[in-house]
């Protein structure tokens, strides 16, 4: 198993440089934080995975509760948009779209995962709203 700890240091300095104690963001699970980007609430997890033996670094949001009419419709919006995100995308999990980005930590610096914890935030907070006024829906916080 790939050693993960100066990847646990350099998001945690990233959440301390925005101004939050990283401690307060730690989720249940070691490698994980919770943060909140207005209503939204943005993930950060680093893992290993030992079916690829590879850890990845994964930011994701949730962005709305799919709406039970009007899909289609929704569904084009939501390829529109991705079109013109840069390194983020839509997922559908379940019953929510949610934005996510994920990749190998192998590589990874400190000014891409500050870049990439950035366009989550900015962009579900941007698109939490878009859909919601165009497409109902229950936002981030709603959820159980």
């Amino acid at each position: 198993m790939a050693d993960l700890k100066n990847y646990y240091t350099l998001v945690e300095e990233i959440i301390q440089e925005l101004g939050v104690d990283p401690v307060t963001c730690r989720g249940e699970e070691e490698g994980q934080w919770n943060l909140q980007k207005g209503s939204v609430p943005v993930w950060i997890d680093v893992f290993y995975d030992e079916n690829n033996s590879t850890s990845y670094v994964q930011v994701m949001a949730p962005i709305t509760e799919l709406p039970p009419t009007n899909r289609e419709a929704f569904f084009e919006e939501v390829l529109e948009i991705g079109h013109d995100l840069f390194g983020v995308a839509f997922t559908k999990y379940e019953n929510w779209l949610y934005l996510k980005s994920i990749r190998e930590t192998e590589g990874l610096d400190k000014s891409e995962m500050r870049a990439t914890m950035n366009r989550i935030g900015t962009y579900s907070e941007d698109y939490e709203a878009h859909f919601k006024k165009y497409f109902g829906g229950k936002a981030p916080e709603e959820i159980v």
